[in-house]
This record gives C-alpha cells, sequence and structure tokens, in this order.
C-alpha cells in the first residue's frame, strides 16, 4: 500500500491524521475502531498511571478479559505515542519511557492477578528453609532492562524464585512447578495473538542454559549457573538486567553484580565483544541485511557495544559506569574522558538519529523489523516521517552516520600488539628460561618448567623452522592466546600441553591454523574441549577436520535434527557400499562427531544433563540402526529382504541416561519361523556387535554388554522371542525383572519392539509379594555392593549406600511392588519421574521423593562432570553430598527396609 495515498479521513485531529499518513499500522487502528483516534488526546504523554487507572477500570473475570483488557491497552497507547512521535511532540526519551511503561504496567497488572488464580488451586508457594512465601522475580533484561524498549519490541525476560518448596494448599506442587505454571500464563497473556493481537512478544532465551533449561530457576540455580557456567556475552547481556517484580530483588543482583563486573580493570572485554561483533557482521553478511540499522555496519549494536566494553572494563570499579540507559553512560565516557567529547556526540547524535529510524520503521506495520523497506514510495515515507524531502538526501545522512559509527567502533576495538601479544615473550624468548617458568606460574600453571621446555622444544623443531612464513607468523599469534586460554581452564598444564599437541599436529595445513586465529571464540571452544577430555583431545589432534564441525556455532548451538542427519549419514553408508571398513569408519566418524557438538553445547551450558542423555541414547539408536541394516547386508545369505530382528537397550541406554563413554546394555530378539532363521540372526547379532566394538582407525563405537540375556554369558546370543516370553515368564531371576524397568526396544524391527513392550507391562505388572520383594532387592543390592568395594575415603556416587544404585533400586522396588494397581509406573519415563510419580500416587512420601529426586539429579552432575574431567571412578568427599546421601538413606529405610534386615 502507498503510505502517500492514503486515503482522506473525516477526523481532525492533525497528529492523528500524521500517524495515519506515515503509519499503515495506525491506520489499520482508526478504521477498525474510530473511537481511539477519537480519545487519543495527544496532548500529553501516556503515563504509567494513566496505563494502570484505564486497566482498574476494565473488568477481568478470567484470563480471556486480561488478554483483551492489555491488548486494548496496547492499541491506545500506541496510537497516541505514534502520532506525538511522528507529529514532533515526543523526543526520543519519552517514545521508550512509553514503551518501556507499558511493558511494565502490562507485566504488573497481569502477573498478580494470574498468581491469585494460580494459588487458589494449589496454595501459595513457601520456601524450603524460610516457609516464607515466595514470589516470581521477573528480570527485564535488553531494552526492557535498560528502560530503552522500542516501539515493536520483543520483552527479554528471565524468570527467577528465591528458595525451592512447594506449595501449600490441598494440591500441593513444587514451586518449580508453580511458577513454571505462572511464567507460563504470564508469557501468554503478554504474547499470544488474539483477535485483538499481543501486547509483547517475549523471548526467554536468555535464561540459563537457554532454551533448553529449565523456564523458571531458583536463586541458588542462577547464582550456581553464573559462577559455574556464566559465558562473557551473558555478562553484557546481564548489564541491562533490573527485576520487574518480586521481594527481595536485593539479593538476586547482589550475585549478578560479581559475574557482570570485575574488581580488576578487565580489558579482556574488548576481545571478546569485538568477536562477537565479528561474528554479527558475518551473519548480517551471510543474509545479506547490510541495510539492518540494527545489525549492520555502523548500526544500534555497534554503538551499545562501544557502551558496554566500557561498562564491562571499567564498571567493577566505577559504580556510575552501572547504569543502564545507554545515552547515560554515553555521557559518562565523555566526562570522565574515557572517549573524546567530538566522538560521544558524534555517537549520540547517530544513536538518536537511528533509534528514531528504527521506531519509524516499526511503525509502518507494527512489525519488529530493523530493514530499511525496498518500496521506493515506503523509503520515501520513511524519509519524510524523518524529516527529509526526499530519500536521497536521507540516505546520504544516514550513511554518513554509520560511516562514523564504524569509523569510532574500528578505532576502539583495534587490535594493540600490547594485547595480542601480552604473553608472546614465552615463545619467542625460548632462551629466558627462568623468566618464562615465573611467568606461567604467576598465570597459574603448575609444571612450569615442563612446559617451558615443551614451547621452546616447539619452536627450535624441524617442523616449525620448515613451515612457510604465514604459516609461521600465525603460530606465532596463536601460540600466546593458546596459553592464555588455558591459564583460564581447570588443569591448566594438561589443557596447554593438549593445545600444543593440536597446534603442532596442524602446523603444516594452514588453514586450520587461520581458522583458529580468525575465531577467537573457537579457539576458547577448543580449549573448553581440551580441558574436557583427554579423549576428545587426542580426537581432535588425530583428525583435526572436526575443526570445520566445532567452529560453526550454528551447528554447535542448534539442537540436533536426528532424521536430517540420519538421511545424510546413510547416503553416505550407501556411497561406501563396497568397503565395510569405511563404512565402519564413517559411522564412528559421525557418532563421534555428534558426540563433540553435544559436548561443546554442554560445556557452554546450554544441555541440561537429562536433554544431554536423551541426545546420546538417541545418538546410540541411530548408531544400531544402520549397524544393524549394514550388517545384514553384509550377511552372505539372507533368508528375507527385511530381518525380523530387534535390538533391546537396557541400563542406561533402556532408561535413556547414557553418558559419554556408557557402554551399551543390549539383548537380541528375532521372531522368524523360517529353518534358516536361528543360524542367521546368529550371525547377524555377532556382526553387529563386530561393528560397534572393534578398533578402526577412527576407533570403536562402542562398547557392549551382552550379559543380561535369558540364561547370561551361557546363553545363546540372540533369542526367538517366543522363548524369550517365556523365559521371563516363568525362569526369570528377580534381578532380571528389576532390569526391566530400565528397557526399551532401540532399533530393527519395530513388531517385536511391540511385543517386547507388551511382555515388559505384563512382567512389570504382576502381583509380588511386597515382602518377598524386599528382600529380593536387598539380597541383590548386598551382591553389587560386594562387588564393587570401595577402600577410599571418598563417597562413590554410584556403588556406594546412599548413592545412584540405592535410588535406582528404590525406584524398581516400587515399580515391581506396585504396578499392578498403577499401570502408569511402567512407563519408562525415568528414575526421576518415577519418583515424582510414586510420590503422587503416595506410594512415598512428597517431601523425601522431593529430596531423592535432587539428590539423584545432583549425583547424576556430579557423576558427569568427573567422567568429562578424566577420573576413573565418580568419588567425592562425602561432606559434599552428606544431605544428599542422608535423603536416600532414608527413602530406604522407608520404601525397602522396614521389616526387612538392612544391608550392612
Amino acid at each position: 500500500m502507498d503510505l502517500n495515498n492514503a486515503p482522506p479521513t473525516t477526523r481532525a485531529d492533525p497528529d492523528i491524521e500524521r500517524a495515519r499518513e506515515f503509519s499503515r499500522f495506525a491506520r489499520r487502528l482508526t478504521d477498525a475502531e474510530p473511537d481511539l483516534g477519537v480519545a487519543a488526546d495527544c496532548n500529553h504523554p501516556f503515563v504509567p498511571e494513566e496505563m494502570h487507572a484505564l486497566l482498574a477500570h476494565a473488568p477481568i473475570p478470567d484470563e480471556d478479559a486480561l488478554k483483551q483488557a492489555l491488548r486494548a491497552l496496547r492499541k491506545r497507547v500506541m496510537l497516541r505515542l505514534i502520532a506525538r512521535d511522528l507529529a514532533g511532540r515526543a523526543d526520543l526519551g519519552e517514545v521508550v519511557a512509553t514503551t518501556t511503561g507499558l511493558a511494565h504496567t502490562a507485566i504488573a497488572a497481569a502477573l498478580p492477578w494470574l498468581d491469585t488464580q494460580l494459588s487458589a488451586h494449589y496454595g501459595q508457594p513457601q520456601g524450603e528453609h524460610s516457609a516464607a512465601i515466595q514470589r516470581l522475580h521477573v528480570i527485564g533484561m535488553g531494552k526492557l532492562g535498560g528502560r530503552e524498549l522500542n516501539v515493536s519490541s520483543d520483552v527479554d525476560l528471565i524468570f527467577a524464585y528465591p528458595e525451592d518448596g512447594e506449595t501449600d494448599g490441598a494440591r500441593r506442587i513444587s514451586n518449580q512447578e508453580y511458577f513454571t505454571r505462572l511464567g507460563r500464563r504470564l508469557i501468554a497473556a503478554l504474547s499470544e495473538v488474539t483477535a485483538d493481537g499481543h501486547v509483547f512478544r517475549v523471548d526467554m532465551r536468555l535464561r540459563p542454559y537457554g532454551e533448553g533449561g529449565p523456564l523458571v530457576v531458583s536463586f541458588d540455580m542462577l547464582e550456581n549457573y553464573l559462577i559455574t557456567q556464566g559465558r562473557e556475552w551473558e555478562r553484557y547481556a546481564w548489564i541491562k538486567a533490573r527485576t520487574l517484580t518480586g521481594d527481595r530483588t536485593g539479593e538476586l543482583m547482589e550475585f549478578v553484580r560479581p559475574f557482570v563486573y570485575r574488581r580488576h580493570l578487565d580489558f579482556s572485554a574488548f576481545a571478546s565483544m569485538r568477536e562477537l561483533q565479528r561474528q554479527i557482521r558475518a551473519e548480517v553478511a551471510r543474509r545479506d541485511r547490510l541495510d539492518d540499522i540494527k545489525l549492520g555496519p555502523g548500526g544500534i549494536r555497534e554503538i551499545e557495544f562501544i557502551v558496554q566494553v566500557f561498562q564491562l572494563i571499567r564498571g567493577g570499579r566505577d559504580p556510575d559506569l552501572r547504569r543502564q540507559p545507554t545515552l547515560e553512560v554515553l555521557h559518562l565516557l565523555a566526562e570522565r574522558a574515557l572517549l573524546p567529547a567530538a566522538a560521544v556526540r558524534e555517537l549520540e547524535y547517530a544513536y538518536v538519529f537511528l533509534r528514531n529510524l528504527e521506531h519509524r520503521l516499526q511503525y509502518l506495520d507494527d512489525q519488529q523489523t530493523h530493514m530499511l523497506p525496498g518500496a521506493p514510495a515506503d523509503r520515501l515515507a520513511i524519509a519524510r516521517s524523518m524529516g527529509f524531502t526526499d530519500a536521497e538526501h536521507f540516505l546520504a545522512e544516514l550513511e554518513r552516520l554509520r560511516a562514523a559509527v564504524t569509523r569510532h567502533f574500528e578505532a576502539i576495538f583495534a587490535t594493540t600488539p600490547q594485547e595480542q601479544h601480552a604473553l608472546a615473550g614465552l615463545w619467542h624468548q625460548p632462551d629466558e628460561r627462568e623468566q618464562g617458568i615465573a611467568q606461567l606460574t604467576a598465570l597459574g600453571f603448575n609444571r612450569g618448567a615442563e612446559l617451558q621446555q615443551r614451547l621452546a622444544a616447539m619452536r627450535s623443531s624441524a617442523r616449525y623452522r620448515q613451515m612457510p612464513a604465514s604459516s609461521q607468523s600465525r603460530l606465532d599469534r596463536l601460540v600466546p592466546l593458546a596459553i592464555a586460554a588455558a591459564a583460564e581452564r581447570r588443569e591448566p598444564d594438561a589443557t596447554l600441553a593438549r593445545m600444543l599437541d593440536l597446534l603442532d599436529a596442524v602446523s603444516r595445513r594452514e588453514s586450520y591454523l587461520a581458522l583458529l586465529e580468525q575465531y577467537p571464540a573457537a579457539l576458547a571452544r577448543v580449549a573448553d574441549l581440551m580441558s574436557a577430555s583427554a579423549w576428545v583431545a587426542q580426537y581432535l589432534t588425530q583428525h583435526p577436520i572436526l575443526l570445520d564441525e566445532l567452529l560453526d556455532a550454528r551447528i554447535i548451538d542448534a539442537p540436533p535434527d536426528w532424521p536430517a542427519l540420519t538421511a545424510v549419514l546413510r547416503v553416505q553408508l550407501d556411497d561406501a557400499a563396497s568397503d565395510s571398513e569405511h563404512q565402519m569408519n564413517l559411522l564412528r566418524h559421525f557418532k563421534h562427531v555428534q558426540t563433540m557438538r553435544l559436548i561443546a553445547r554442554d560445556l557452554a551450558g546450554t544441555l541440561p544433563l537429562e536433554t544431554l542423555s536423551d541426545h546420546l541414547s538417541d545418538l546410540a539408536c541411530i548408531t544400531l540402526s544402520e549397524a544393524l541394516r549394514l550388517a545384514w547386508q553384509g550377511l552372505r545369505q539372507r533368508h528375507c529382504a527385511e530381518p525380523r530382528f530387534a535390538i533391546i537397550g537396557y541400563g542406561k541406554l533402556g532408561g535413556k541416561e547414557l553418558g559419554y563413554a556408557s557402554d551399551l546394555d543390549l539383548v537380541f530378539l528375532y521372531d522368524d519361523a523360517a529353518p534358516e532363521a536361528p543360524e542367521n540372526y546368529a550371525r547377524l547379532a555377532q556382526r553387529i556387535n563386530h561393528w560397534l566394538t572393534t578398533p578402526t582407525a577412527a576407533g570403536v563405537l562402542y562398547e557392549t554388554d551382552l550379559r543380561l540375556r535369558p540364561d547370561g554369558v551361557s546363553g545363546l546370543l540372540v533369542s526367538p522371542f517366543a522363548s524369550f516370553h517365556d523365559y521371563q515368564l516363568h525362569q526369570a531371576w528377580m534381578w532380571e525383572h528389576q532390569a526391566l524397568t530400565r528397557a526399551r526396544f532401540a532399533a530393527g524391527d519395530a513388531l517385536i519392539g511391540r511385543g517386547f513392550e507388551a511382555l515388559r507391562i505384563e512382567i512389570l505388572r504382576q502381583e509380588r509379594d511386597l515382602e518377598m520383594l524386599r528382600r529380593e532387592v536387598v539380597t541383590m543390592r548386598q551382591k553389587m555392593l560386594d562387588a564393587h568395594p570401595n577402600t577410599s575415603a571418598l563417597f562413590d556416587l554410584k556403588h556406594d549406600r546412599g548413592g545412584i544404585i540405592d535410588v535406582e533400586f528404590i525406584v524398581q522396588y516400587l515399580v515391581l511392588g506396585h504396578a499392578c494397581r498403577h499401570a502408569e509406573l511402567t512407563g519408562n519415563i525415568g528414575n526421576l519421574a518415577l519418583l515424582k510419580l510414586a510420590a503422587t500416587l503416595g506410594l512415598i512420601d512428597s517431601a523425601r521423593a522431593l529430596a531423592v529426586h535432587a539428590a539423584y539429579r545432583r549425583f547424576r552432575q556430579l557423576q558427569h562432570s568427573l567422567r568429562l574431567q578424566g577420573d576413573r571412578y565418580a568419588r567425592v568427599p562425602r561432606t559434599e553430598v552428606e544431605a544428599s546421601v542422608d535423603a536416600v538413606l532414608e527413602l530406604w529405610d522407608e520404601v525397602i527396609v522396614r521389616r526387612s534386615d538392612a544391608i550392612e
């Protein structure tokens, strides 16, 4: 639609007429609801008090009415704001203050109403330790937090609550669940598109662990995340953080502040901010979005980065620099002579111009856009709304301002020799042995002499001397960066040694050196991987081609698309059909690449442990499916086109709790009456195991454990389903039925899989003598304890009493003992969910279930962390987990012991 040919209107208010001329959104509003224009009253700003008064007079009997009232308010606010802005009555400060005020008002009105409704069902959430009523703390991030919200913006939110606990109503739920429900309803109240539109789109991706993390976190979880996993980009994101609701704001910000602002002058912020902007520019160029006035060259984001880098560097020492509005901080930078006054004036003018332009772009259609329109008529309308007579003069001024912003940005973020080569002496001066050792020690390395000798040997090696000059130069710049990166990691000595191995291995391949040099964030990611695991370091060094995968943040940050990945893998495997060894390596390479991508996300803090285990289990099922397919194709004599054969996963695979280095507990079944079936399927099972366990140049795919089949190691490798069915019903030991609580179809014939699941449910639902079952469980637990003696002073998270196995045995007892009356217990939903379910069913005390639920999660997280560090045993000082161990033992006593003898 041509904005310059808008139909006339009978409304007399010239401000509304101008709004209609330059905003299709304003035109749609007034055409649909003429009274909006009549009642707009553009003579004064729309302040929060007026917004609150309008909502106070709106009847809100239900959630639909709440949504309607909020959306009606937005229409009135936005129409007046657009009219005042385009008429020159409102400056940038009023525009962003009004929009921010609308967001505050909407949240402040919706949250208490929704909280009241929810607490009527579940009671009020109480603190586990304080017993105080808990309130949801809505944290505004980005421009909402900085009171700079644009007129068609998302609102970036994080939800937190002070303490874990549960509600005090008749239908009790955990505080986590309560506030998750409340948060979801708040999001819907703001962002759900109804017949009246929406209020604000809500973006929750800045929360801990991103989209894969919980919607709501406790203060403890948030603090722990920031301390242990908070990333550099999150520091500047939290600069703008401001709590909008809640009664313990000070407590929350007390632990956020040291995460954002360091006590020392933090010049490392230059490098991280430069890298982020480089990534943004690359993405903008890739998407051909150079006309983006926010993210494009010389855009709003570059001005914000200039401001934020000085805040990060000096905000720890200068509290004044912790202010959030961009223009306020720019003024301070000039006042403190951190930037020349002339530069600040240019940046301030450009910022106001770009923000005003941003709003006019969004006024067109109420879209969150930052792109200059392509249509000539729209460009002319934007130019005129900005005070220009034609598009050419407008575009010339825009280009001039963007060039100025880029010039200032490049001047501030230019790489200085001192910054780039702060540790260069350790590499360039190998003869300065004592000085090098002292410097390495000061950086936190424990084996300074050994590392200094390694650096000297690497630099004087024939390989280095024979490298092309360009490669030498790149390596010269990379080694100091590697030293600095290793110094920031756990076990810096091992990390640096592994990184030097990698650099040495790729030193003759300049493309890899260039990648690592040009992508500092990628080098940091490699350092994380090297620090995490010796296996990861060795595999990367042997197969540096994996660096290409790890450097693409878009691939790493995105959850795996297993169907698409499987389709690509299958094409590759089929292309190599004549070379089984190559197929083995392809399968191993696929598994290692996907595992490393998961490790990268895991270390970045974007992947909760349960989600990670799900992904690793899905990956195992894919590889099992392909191994089965390829092994069947490799049989010389096949009696049918598709094998009637299934792989059943037990243990961690069955319960979807796989770790990076977990074995696969497998049982092979077939259902085929053909005379050749027994022999063919026995060969197939052997070949599958061969495909999984045979070492190749790419390593082993998986270690397997096949002892859970009927009659164990003395039994047949593969069982007819009918025999398996009879064995489980009439001959299996109780521990074999325990194992069925964590078993599922993994690959192969889905019909057999469904038959197995039906059998599993049938067995689990058998009525059992509970006292006999307890004795069986206690006996088996003692056998496992005897088989894994722990003579150390540390607590074994898995095997010791009060650890993981005790929790698993409790759950298995509950399933085997009560599934006959509660069919839902047969669901293979994992130990955590089964604990909650058992409490819901009244089989165990809810508080104890919650405590053991938390203990089990903590045990698994600790176990996972220790495995990543390469520890052979998952053992910790008992004092670190004393409360968790006690919680498990208390539930064991409640559920298992009772009238049975306790395990000694």
